[in-house]
């Protein structure tokens, strides 16, 4: 399975969500967006694929979100992606593409959405959470 994750190893669930999709067995293209990031068009089509609009994909906490004033709910999604490709910050993350669809990932578990349905082995996030009991099971908050 082809799975890229865009990605911030500085943040926990962008780390949650990269373990929990080589824990099913799957390596993933990881893209440190902050380091090469993905075009205003990419990021479009990565909104386009989620079908949540694209506030919903954007970072307020530790941006420069309101700074810029993108709090207005005036402001066109052009003006948006503008903000979007100043400053590749802004994207949320992580955002995950799979032949299963795009999601944002928060919480990370999300990510088990978008790869295959097997066996699943007991996972246990950074902070101690269980996503995966002893069972085999996805345990839902």
């Amino acid at each position: 399975m082809d799975v890229i994750i865009y990605h911030n190893p500085s943040c926990g669930t962008s780390r949650n969500a990269l373990k929990l999709i080589r824990h099913v067995g799957v390596e993933p293209h990881v893209i440190e967006y902050l380091k090469s990031p993905p075009s205003r068009a990419m990021v479009a089509w990565l909104v386009q694929r989620t079908g949540a609009p694209l506030r919903d994909l954007m970072r307020e906490k530790g941006t420069p979100f309101a700074e810029l004033g993108l709090e207005s709910p005036g402001l066109t999604d052009d003006k948006l992606l503008d903000a979007m490709e100043a400053h590749p910050i802004l994207l949320n993350r992580p955002l995950v593409v799979s032949p299963l669809g795009v999601r944002l990932c928060r919480p990370s578990e999300v990510v088990l959405d978008l790869l295959p349905a097997g066996d699943l082995k007991p996972f246990i996030k950074e902070d101690g959470e269980v996503v995966i009991d002893a069972a085999g099971r996805r345990v839902t908050r």
